[in-house]
């Protein structure tokens, strides 16, 4: 998305345009009595439908009680969470990637794409078709018969990314699916990522500790603070986006600086 339309003109963006996302004043508090624990806020952000949004921060800012509070998995203490101009439904508003992929180990990849499809309210007949298309934008044909045993961590993690767009809904929320890989499996599922949602137009909120993945990813990067996460940074990316060579863009001067830049962000919020 052009850096024009994420400085200066958010007021001016509908919000309840499919997959856009708006949180107005957000608090979340864990614990009651003298146990409360503020995990973020207060928090104000919007992404407009078709953003690839990456929060990126230490450890216990608050990065994935934002993206459960979008998923509709929690409700805020504080504040209100839109998606789409309405409140978020667990399991109804977005497809979610977890750290781990949580598949059911004794179905079939067809069968835990099937099942995705099923609680999706796709069409029966329409299965085939549509499991067919999901596991190609992956890069997993011909594995529809494998159990999950069969198929590699990164393999799995795929399918876990298939599934999350079995149902047709515009907004996609990862928390750090990529994290337990190892690097040439990361950085291949990451450009898998980055290329599914920019040939869907599916707003994207991604969770992540790095500044690398962050950049590389996303089209704008929010750093939060030390718990409670705040806002400390909102930055647009303005690198190349569409069909690029991954390898050239990881290299260059511009990526090596936006890199640099995120990553003291993320230091210097994490030791105020």
């Amino acid at each position: 998305m052009p850096s024009s339309e994420l400085t200066g003109t958010r007021e001016e963006v509908d919000f309840a345009r499919a997959g856009s996302v708006r949180l107005d004043h957000v608090t979340h508090r864990y614990g009651q009595g003298g146990e409360v624990f503020t995990a973020v806020g207060p928090v104000d952000l919007t992404v407009p439908s078709g953003e690839f949004l990456v929060l990126v921060g230490a450890s216990g800012c608050g990065k994935s009680t934002l993206l459960r509070l979008i998923a509709g998995f929690e409700r805020p203490t504080d504040g209100s969470v839109r998606v789409s101009g309405a409140e978020p439904r667990p399991g109804r508003t977005a497809g979610v990637v977890f750290q781990t992929p949580r598949l059911f180990p004794w179905r079939t990849v067809r069968g835990n794409i099937d099942l995705a499809l099923r609680y999706a309210g796709v069409d029966r007949a329409r299965w085939p078709e549509r499991r067919a298309e999901l596991l190609a934008r992956v890069g997993l044909e011909g594995t529809e018969k494998r159990r999950v045993w069969e198929i590699s961590g990164g393999q799995q993690q795929r399918v876990a990314i298939a599934r999350a767009l079995a149902a047709e809904n515009p907004l996609l929320l990862l928390d750090e699916p990529f994290a337990a890989l190892d690097a040439l499996t990361r950085e291949r599922l990451q450009e898998d990522v980055r290329r599914v949602t920019d040939r869907t137009g599916r707003t994207a909120v991604f969770v992540t500790h790095s500044a690398e993945e962050a950049v590389f990813l996303g089209s704008r990067i929010v750093v939060l603070t030390r718990s409670p996460g705040t806002v400390a940074l909102d930055l647009p990316i303005t690198l190349p986006r569409g069909d690029i060579d991954a390898e050239e863009l990881r290299v260059s001067r511009e990526f090596a600086e936006l890199r640099a830049q995120v990553s003291h962000a993320v230091k210097a919020a994490a030791a105020a």
